[in-house]
């Protein structure tokens, strides 16, 4: 099991790879600021849309990751 500490870390550096340093912040801030269910947000994320869908969202970003 991981640490608390590992965990932001890991969580951060991820956000910093598709984010840049501030957007990676202000999201935490939003975060922090509105209480919201971070959990249930993330079950609505893909509410409604097939895997096929959400993989092809998700070869979509990838793609534009590459591309720069």
């Amino acid at each position: 099991m991981k640490s608390d500490a590992e965990i932001r870390t890991e969580g951060m550096r991820l956000l910093i790879k598709y984010m840049d340093n501030l957007d990676a912040e202000r999201f935490i801030t939003l975060i922090q600021r509105d209480r919201m269910d971070y959990t249930e947000w993330r079950q609505r994320l893909f509410e409604g849309m097939s895997g096929r869908e959400i993989s092809k969202q998700a070869m979509e970003f990838a793609e534009e990751d590459r591309q720069g």
